[in-house]
């Protein structure tokens, strides 16, 4: 179970659905390449995930974990 805290990060929703779509992938198929639960990845597009989390589904849709971390969370890429 995720608590939010002061080590967790924010999944930016529209970063990932654009991910999900370069790569051509489903939520079903991120589910399956990162290993993440269902509620987990919800928690995670709704409220904040940990980074272990963040970075799971990063690997699953191929990108950097900076191009799905929400730009209040220093998440902007120069």
């Amino acid at each position: 179970m995720n608590v939010i805290g002061v080590n967790n990060v924010k999944l930016n929703r529209k970063k990932y659905d654009l991910a999900c779509a370069r790569a051509c992938m489903t939520a079903a198929d991120v589910l399956k390449e990162s290993g993440v639960p269902r509620g987990t990845l919800n928690t995670a597009l709704s409220r904040s995930t940990s980074p272990a989390t963040l970075g799971k589904i990063a690997r699953a849709l191929g990108v950097d974990v900076l191009d799905i971390l929400d730009d209040a969370e220093g998440g902007e890429r120069e």
